[in-house]
Order: C-alpha cells, then sequence, then structure tokens
C-alpha cells in the first residue's frame, strides 16, 4: 500500500511541477531577455526537476526548489557564455504570450528597459521578489546567499530604479504641487 501511495504522490508533484512553467518562463525572460534562451532555462529546469523530484524533501517548498534549479541553470549558462542581456531586442510574436502581457504599458516599457541596465544579481533578486513575491528569506535559499545580501541587492535595485524613472523626462502637463505644512 505504501507503494501505490509515493506512486500517487509523485504523479501529483510532477503535475504541480508542469504547472509552474509559465511562471518560471517569465523569471528566466526576465533574468535573460531573450526568449528563445528563457524557453531553454526553462526547458532544463523542468527535465532536471522531473528526473529529480525525489530530492524534494518538502513539498510546500516546490517553488524555492524549482527556482533554485533555474538559478543554478542560469549559472551554468553563463559560466558557458556571458551573453548580452538587452530585453529590448526581439519582440513578442503572439498576442497572448507572457512577453506581450508585460510589454502592454509605457511604464511596463520603462521599467523593463532600466531593469536591462541592472547588474545581473540585483536582476535576479528584484525579479524573485517583485513579480514571483518571494519573502527575503526564499530568495537567500534559492539563491544561496545570505538574506543581507538579498536585502542590499534589492534596495540598490529600486533605488537604481526610483533613479531612472525621475530623471527620465517626465511629460511638460506634470507640475508638483505646492505643499506647506498646516499645524
Amino acid at each position: 500500500m505504501m507503494i501505490i501511495d509515493r506512486l500517487r504522490a509523485a504523479l501529483a508533484l510532477k503535475g504541480r511541477i508542469a504547472q509552474r512553467r509559465e511562471r518560471l518562463y517569465k523569471v528566466a525572460y526576465a533574468w535573460c531577455g531573450e526568449r528563445h534562451l528563457a524557453d531553454d532555462l526553462v526547458q532544463e529546469t523542468m527535465t532536471r526537476a522531473l528526473e529529480k523530484y525525489c530530492q524534494l524533501r518538502d513539498a510546500s517548498r516546490l517553488d524555492s526548489w524549482l527556482y533554485s534549479i533555474l538559478s543554478n541553470c542560469w549559472r551554468e549558462y553563463l559560466r558557458g557564455r556571458r551573453p548580452d542581456t538587452a530585453l529590448e531586442g526581439e519582440g513578442p510574436e503572439c498576442d497572448r504570450c507572457p512577453e506581450r502581457i508585460n510589454l502592454s504599458g509605457e511604464l511596463a516599457e520603462r521599467v523593463i528597459r532600466l531593469m536591462a541596465r541592472l547588474p545581473e544579481r540585483q536582476r535576479q533578486v528584484l525579479v524573485l521578489v517583485a513579480l514571483e513575491e518571494f519573502s527575503y528569506q526564499e530568495v537567500a535559499e534559492t539563491l544561496d546567499i545570505p538574506i543581507g545580501t538579498v536585502m542590499s541587492r534589492l534596495s540598490r535595485a529600486r533605488r537604481f530604479l526610483a533613479d531612472q524613472m525621475a530623471t527620465e523626462k517626465q511629460p511638460a502637463k506634470i507640475s508638483r504641487p505646492y505643499l506647506r505644512r498646516v499645524k
């Protein structure tokens, strides 16, 4: 009876892994900026996860485990070849793919353009916290770095984005209202 229970659990876990593909793709695309490379990274992540699903000790930590595998695949790729990570290159070909959804607004386009200028490590942390809503602890475990490093990279990334957004041309119509302190 235990064998049947294990088989059922393994099949359920494999199904949960397959359901995470789109989220993994979104993160991989944000990290690398290339549609085909992101697809390759996710495919490699899924393959490794399905081959080694028995290594997952706590099923509630599936997301963190999968993003750790994705991060390792990304590092392995970078060791082999240092890509040019400009996110502005090739545009999405379909109307409903994640790239098109992410590029749907002017603000989103500006943020994506600015994120491409972030150092890779800051961009990784920012994507996991902002897009995937990971806690600092989960990001630290996923990327295998101290939690203080997560906080400093995130702070620097946010400060860079805020500074760059503020220095880009603002529409002439927007004027800052006069504020005065009333006690």
